[in-house]
């Protein structure tokens, strides 16, 4: 479990004394596989996440059973992204797997994209299994109207790096769901390093809404852009 912090908290989080990385500059995305050997499967894996989902194959997936039923714990803007992290008590059930949902995390613009189009913001929902394996849900938003759900995490959005703030809202990562609940399948990895692979990626078709302004707070919060770009597909293929 040495491991867990660098990728539970960590899609989106270094772990303490491993190489600091970032979006701009000489620590940007083209340079995390040389920033530290830990994070060489950046620039040397076959299955790095995001991706753009172009073409996909019918394969009748099963339908997600989201249990969410926990509440959120806190608020924590670690320079990388705002993440709201969640007591035990959400799960995901897919292949007959439960993972246990441990946080959620923006990024704008959307890291994936679909079928070319890219998204103003983008959410991955973080689910781990007992044994550690991963599964994300990815949600994209498209601009309109002011999102409800939303809005009552931004309304404590801690602005500086570092900050955190509690925040306990109840059915809150169910609210920011579409209905439908269709989905694009493919094996990737963490979007941020280490890059770790064999993660279950799970992007919904359906987008909620977001305002203008909503997506200009989360920018200005995090003062730049915090999305890796594409990566190649490679062999895999994309499952609906």
């Amino acid at each position: 479990f040495a491991l867990l912090p660098a990728v539970l908290f960590g899609t989106a989080l270094f772990a303490g004394g491993d190489a600091h990385w970032g979006y701009t500059g000489h620590e940007g995305p083209d340079a995390w596989g040389e920033l530290s050997p830990k994070y060489k499967v950046c620039s040397e894996g076959r299955n790095q996440s995001p991706i753009n989902v172009v073409s996909s194959m019918d394969a009748d997936l099963e339908a997600l059973i989201l249990d969410y039923q926990a509440s959120s714990t806190e608020l924590v803007n670690n320079g990388h992204t705002v993440q709201l992290n969640f007591s035990a008590g959400s799960t995901l059930t897919i292949d007959g797997i439960v993972f246990e949902l441990k946080q959620f995390h923006f990024h704008t613009p959307s890291e994936n994209h679909i079928k070319g189009k890219s998204f103003p913001l983008e959410a991955h929902f973080v689910h781990l299994d007992k044994e550690g394996n991963i599964a994300v849900l990815a949600l994209m938003f498209q601009e309109g109207k002011e999102n409800k759900a939303l809005a009552k995490v931004w309304e404590r959005m801690p602005e500086k790096s570092g900050e955190k703030s509690k925040l306990t809202l109840a059915d809150i990562a169910k609210a920011l769901l579409p209905a439908n609940l269709d989905y694009y399948r493919f094996n990737g990895s963490l979007t941020t390093p280490p890059c770790t692979e064999g993660v279950r990626w799970l992007v919904l078709k359906t987008s909620v809404s977001v305002s203008k302004a909503q997506v200009e707070q989360f920018a200005h919060t995090m003062h730049h852009p915090n999305n890796r770009p594409i990566q190649p597909l490679n062999a895999r293929v994309i499952v609906e």
